[in-house]
């Protein structure tokens, strides 16, 4: 005999208030509380144990809804298919799936937390920080890092690949190693949408096609003389600090962030450890008389603390805003401090006959070429300290126009 169905009617249901079971038929029934709210439940039987199961509230679902929701359940019966433990399944997976996901902006911050480490100064997680939160962010930040596509890197990248293409490279670079992370990490799969050979390269023109490298501006070679002449009545540790920085043609960094330790001003040495260097690797500087003369008056006005140029803030070096503030004040604003390595570099090419290997050992660049660098031992000291001695003498030197130029003969091998 067929089970009777369809005992209720909507008015019955929404006019019934004493708690208990009505049951529609086929295993369907609505249950009213004792606080008067009422609920879609439905019972049957599996391997000879009784089962029940809700299948909403009423506010939520009509008898007709609820009967659809009971005939997809039996369905389910029939098929052999628990359908409580199917729904209890169905909860955990998505829950799961819930736990797998993560943003893209969550994903950066994982990124460069387990890379900063690895990373010379907090300066370069910043600069990853600020260049994705400004371009990345207002378009994928909030996206799970499955869902980015390349349109939404095109989105990020077109506006700005030609006017600010530096900037744009570095962004599109660091996007795609996010996204591999996210990878190996089991938060995606497939391609990457940032990827540039074979993918964005087809989309976007070469970096190098749309914007001419960048240069630091720098002061031509033969005007060094004058400008140190200027730069030693400037007052102020911004001043002295420059003063070094030329000398040794080193990075504004390294002289800022330099301590007494790594002095030894009797052997006229000064040895960067490689955790401040760019390459990652020591360097060994020798310092001429003017260098070390430009140290001992630093030394002399020193009023404690480990950096040779202390800054402000308490136990802080030098800030690199005290050299630029230094250029201001001598109305030669359209230099940078660092373009004086390029000024460096164009007088041992244009005055000098020193090889360009000492001239690169000089400025701490990287071997290009792989097999010399794997066979390179030395660093060359020694034709470096009659280079830097030259260097300065030639910086103690105010040319004018029409002086004529002796080519100085390199350091005897």
């Amino acid at each position: 005999m067929a089970r009777e169905t369809a005992r209720l009617n909507a008015l019955q249901v929404k006019n019934l208030t004493k708690p208990g079971y009505y049951c529609d038929g086929a295993g369907l029934y609505l249950q009213v509380s004792k606080s008067g709210s009422k609920s879609w439940i439905m019972r049957y039987t599996l391997d000879g144990k009784p089962c029940e199961m809700g299948l909403g509230s009423f506010v939520t679902f009509t008898l007709a809804d609820a009967r659809q929701r009971a005939t997809a359940q039996r369905k389910l019966l029939t098929d052999g298919i628990d359908p409580l433990a199917k729904k209890h399944s169905d909860l955990l997976a998505r829950r799961m799936a819930d736990a797998n996901i993560i943003t893209f902006d969550k994903a950066a911050a994982a990124f460069i937390t387990a890379n900063s480490p690895a990373w010379r100064n907090a300066k370069h997680g910043d600069q990853w920080r600020n260049t994705l939160a400004t371009y990345a962010s207002p378009v994928i930040g909030a996206l799970p890092v499955s869902k980015i596509e390349t349109a939404h890197v095109l989105r990020i990248l077109s506006p700005i690949w030609s006017t600010k293409t530096e900037t744009a490279t570095r962004v599109r670079g660091r996007i795609e190693k996010i996204l591999d992370w996210a990878k190996v990490q089991g938060y995606r799969t497939g391609d990457n949408p940032a990827a540039w050979r074979g993918h964005l390269s087809e989309a976007l023109p070469t970096p190098s096609k749309v914007a001419a490298a960048g240069h630091h501006a720098a002061l031509a070679w033969v005007e060094m003389g004058a400008f140190m002449v200027a730069l030693r009545a400037a007052q102020g540790a911004g001043a002295r600090a420059m003063e070094l920085i030329i000398l040794t043609a080193t990075r504004t960094s390294e002289v800022l962030n330099a301590k007494w330790t790594e002095f030894d001003l009797d052997a006229a040495l000064w040895v960067i450890p490689k955790e401040r260097m760019k390459g990652f690797r020591e360097h060994r500087v020798p310092l001429s008389a003017a260098a070390l003369a430009v140290l001992e008056k630093a030394k002399a006005e020193s009023t404690g603390g480990e950096f040779v140029f202390m800054g402000g803030k308490k136990g802080a070096p030098l800030s690199n805003m005290a050299c630029l503030q230094t250029l201001k004040r001598m109305d030669r604003g359209d230099l940078t401090v660092h373009g004086f390595r390029s000024t460096f570099r164009d007088w041992v090419s244009e005055s000098t006959s020193y090889p360009r290997d000492v001239a690169e050992m000089a400025l701490a660049h990287a071997i290009e070429d792989k097999s010399e660098a794997a066979y390179r031992r030395g660093d060359l000291i020694e034709k470096r300290r009659a280079l830097m001695s030259d260097w300065a003498a030639h910086c103690a030197v105010v040319r004018v126009s029409g002086d004529v130029v002796a080519i100085r003969a390199k350091a005897a091998a």
